[in-house]
């Protein structure tokens, strides 16, 4: 592996020799001087050079590798409406629906003016239309693993003509127990192909993943790993557990904000706290798994139009979400992995901007903040909470949540087969696909918080990267 580190001055776009249609595109969107990440990446991957790209969320990674996949497939590029000269060329894999989403979205800028077709599928969602999509002929199609494999099986996508693989956060599509699907879709790939991975955190088990598939890849790292935005400001407040929620709503009304998203471990969390905010005059609502895709889009698309003031989440939004001019994140809850820190508080401070990030912590989460502060390599600033005086949400709103969170636990108590929270990506998997891996199946403390068994037991569950390295001792190459 090689690195680049020197970052070109003034470079521009147009200097890159992208076809017209892109520059076309590119001018639509306001794009002008590349970031540093696209800087350095997109000459390079128009070589077709195999790469590791990591850089700070919110830098642009996701036109790093867009942009030069579309250059290379316009040489293939078809106005002829017939399927078959529209085969899938290039796969974009991405933890979440809301990232899928989020990529799809920008390729589809990107390919505005050339004849290039591209899709995005994901779980949650009826499959028809994604099945139509597919079968009409699409160049790029970004997905989610699970939803991806299962239109696989029921034959409505052929990988076989993939030349492009991209693996967009990559770190997370690990932590989130994707490898097994991850061998199955590399098994379907031609073993000649250019070779893609961005994430903005690269652990250990990343590194070893990537020379399992990647093919003398360049590293490229515009900034320190696991850096956070320098334009984002930090601070932590600790308060007493049972005040947290009141201490949410002391700093939403002391500073007035109007656009903030604040994030919880657990989806129960996540439901109560909005309702709690609700209650008290906010404009307020949740997203987490249990949440319909459409729910969760709707969410989404009214928070963007300012109807919701604040939009309370799980880690399902800690990635993919690109709001403009953000200027505020809340940890309600530190996460239990410390990498998700770096993603969360990344919905804030993009693109040059600056933004702040609050989290809010109690004597059990101490060790919590240690392992977040050594991994950004800084200590997080600890101020007062001017002003906060516990006891703004009604008592008997906080025991009607405790019954109605018990209930709704056992509701939602994970089944046997189920997928967790955070794979997001669609139903149980299909009885033939247990039959051929039973293993896969096998439940496993999770590394985060995000379910109903979790959310029973505050202490943070184990990571499973011994599970996670032995998985990868056992990845074929190609």
């Amino acid at each position: 592996m090689s690195d680049i580190e020197n970052t070109p001055e003034q470079v521009k776009f147009a200097d890159f020799g992208l076809a017209p249609e892109i520059l076309r595109a590119l001018t639509d969107q306001g794009y002008v001087h590349p970031t540093p990440i696209q800087a350095q990446a997109i000459p390079i991957l128009l070589q077709g050079r195999d790469v590791m790209g990591a850089a700070q969320t919110g830098t642009g990674k996701t036109a790093s590798f867009s942009l030069p996949i579309i250059q290379l497939l316009l040489a293939h590029a078809s106005a002829s409406m017939s399927p078959a000269r529209h085969p899938v060329r290039a796969l974009v894999l991405t933890p979440t629906r809301e990232l899928a989403v989020q990529v799809a979205e920008n390729v589809a800028a990107y390919c505005k003016h050339t004849p290039l077709r591209s899709t995005v599928v994901f779980g949650g969602m009826d499959m028809k239309p994604q099945t139509e999509k597919l079968r009409s002929g699409v160049e790029i199609v970004i997905a989610t693993p699970g939803r991806l494999l299962d239109h696989v099986e029921q034959k409505n996508i052929s990988l076989g003509q993939v030349q492009m693989l991209v693996m967009d956060e990559a770190d997370r599509m690990l932590d989130m127990g994707f490898l097994p699907d991850l061998q199955r879709i590399i098994n379907l790939l031609p073993k000649k192909r250019q070779n893609l991975m961005f994430s903005a955190t690269f652990s250990p088990e990343i590194k070893k993943l990537a020379s399992t598939f990647l093919t003398d890849p360049i590293t490229i790292e515009v900034a320190r790993s696991n850096a956070t935005a320098e334009r984002v400001t930090q601070v932590v407040y600790k308060v007493n557990e049972d005040h947290k929620r009141d201490a949410v709503a002391h700093i939403l009304r002391q500073r007035e904000l109007k656009q903030v998203i604040v994030f919880s471990n657990t989806k129960i969390g996540a439901s109560r706290l909005a309702r709690g905010l609700a209650a008290e005059g906010m404009k307020a609502s949740a997203i987490h798994g249990d949440k319909t895709q459409q729910e969760r889009m709707q969410a989404l698309d009214a928070f963007k139009k300012g109807e919701i003031d604040v939009l309370v989440a799980t880690d399902v939004a800690a990635r993919g979400l690109d709001i403009s001019d953000l200027p505020c994140v809340i940890n309600f809850d530190l996460p239990y992995n410390a990498e998700d820190y770096v993603h969360r508080i990344g919905r804030t401070g993009r693109a040059g901007a600056s933004g702040d990030a609050i989290s809010i912590f109690s004597d059990k989460d101490e060790r919590l903040l240690v392992d977040i502060e050594k991994l950004i390599k800084q200590t997080v600033p600890r101020a007062t909470l001017e002003g906060f005086v516990p006891g703004g949400f009604r008592s008997d709103e906080r025991h009607g949540d405790r019954r109605r969170d018990r209930t709704q636990a056992d509701r939602s108590a994970p089944r046997s087969g189920e997928r967790r929270e955070g794979r997001g990506d669609g139903p149980a998997l299909s009885p033939r696909r247990e039959k051929v891996d039973p293993w896969f199946l096998k439940p496993y403390e999770p590394t985060r918080s995000n379910g109903a068994a979790a959310a029973a037991a505050p202490a943070a569950p184990a990571k499973p990267k011994q599970k996670i390295a032995a998985l990868l001792g056992g990845l074929p190459k190609g």
